[in-house]
């Protein structure tokens, strides 16, 4: 065997273990799904607080004080965040199965104009589909949340706990001081780019939910409130999370009524809404924050809501940044970052960068 058939063999190899490698991981993601979510979201919440925190020892508050106030802050938002999100749902599954027949009817008198044939289609299509016993289903998963509140708060708690020594650890991992520094830049670069994300993505949500509250109130509907906080948590999720939203909103909205004016309204000021901060704002004001690819993106959300249902479209974003942040910091995994990256330029503007 010559030295070409020895480099190819070996290369087949690599590959092959690579393969086996990544088929390992995937397997152990989709298994550890429910512990592994919730490591992240208490890795994301940790990174949120420790910044909070560093902020009161700026202006002279005991250490061990802001982060006693910031568990109790967590557990707090948490179990509360959990609750009215569990109650929100149940109220939407209750109202929706209550107007699943309402919403049966005004499909088929809006139908009545298209032809026997299509109203015959439209009736065979909504008598099969099982809405109220998917609805109950989606509650049952929501309410999971509450078991999730916990092993977050638990895992947060003990993440407090080694936080004075995760930079020790750090230094006596790498066994170099210099590799220790760059390794924990690479941490804070990652935890500020993604709270940065998140913070903008939170107001920017909000301002939508507000004015989707708005519009239900000012047509006299109900659930504005449920419909409203929905409107927020699924912004989260990028180009996908909206549409659901719109969707959910003009349908809630047909349900409730029944009236074809008035859902048309609603429909043309909610599309109108998220066009306007979807496409304007949005990307303005998240553009320099992310600075990711917008087809990286869409992988990424395909990815991780295969792996892990809706809870990775949530966290797609944040990974994505952490991934690509890593990998600029390797030579050999630095293309990759250059095709996540949006002007394949990975790294942060000089203005961005940490001040450690």
């Amino acid at each position: 065997m010559d030295g070409r058939d020895w480099h190819l063999n070996e290369r087949l190899q690599t590959g092959f273990l690579g393969v086996i490698a990544f088929g390992l991981l995937l397997f152990l993601l989709v298994q550890a799904r429910f512990i592994l979510v919730c490591l992240v979201f208490a890795i994301i919440i940790f990174s949120l607080t420790s910044d909070a925190i560093s902020a009161f020892a700026r202006l002279k508050v005991p250490s061990w004080l802001a982060t006693t106030l910031a568990l109790i802050a967590i557990a707090i938002s948490l179990l509360w965040a959990a609750t009215a999100v569990v109650a929100q749902i149940n109220e939407i599954v209750s109202s929706s199965i209550s107007y699943a027949d309402k919403a049966q009817v005004a499909l088929t008198h809006l139908s009545q104009r298209w032809g026997p044939n299509v109203q015959e289609t439209i009736i065979t299509f909504m008598r099969s589909i099982e809405v109220a016993g998917w609805l109950r289903s989606g509650a049952a998963q929501v309410s999971s949340l509450i078991w999730a509140s916990v092993l977050i708060l638990i895992f947060v708690g003990f993440m407090f706990s080694e936080r004075i020594w995760f930079p020790i650890k750090i230094e006596r991992l790498t066994g170099d001081p210099d590799q220790a520094q760059h390794v924990l830049e690479t941490v804070h670069k990652i935890m500020r780019r993604v709270n940065r994300y998140l913070v903008v993505k939170a107001a920017i949500s909000v301002v939508t939910a507000a004015l989707i509250w708005a519009i239900y109130r000012v047509e006299g509907l109900e659930l504005a409130g449920a419909v409203a906080m929905l409107t927020f948590i699924l912004n989260f999720i990028p180009s996908l999370g909206s549409i659901a939203a719109t969707v959910i909103a003009i349908t809630m909205a047909l349900a409730q009524t029944g009236d074809p004016s008035v859902t048309l309204t609603v429909a043309v000021l909610t599309i109108a809404v998220q066009f306007v901060i979807g496409n304007i704002i949005d990307p303005m004001l998240l553009g320099q924050t992310l600075r990711l690819s917008s087809f990286g993106i869409v992988l990424s959300l395909a990815f991780w809501g295969a792996v892990w249902g809706i809870a990775g479209a949530f966290l797609a974003v944040p990974i994505m940044v952490a991934i690509m942040i890593v990998c600029a910091q390797i030579p050999w995994l630095r293309p990759v970052a250059i095709m996540l990256s949006k002007e394949g330029s990975p790294e942060e503007e000089p203005s961005d960068k940490l001040r450690l």
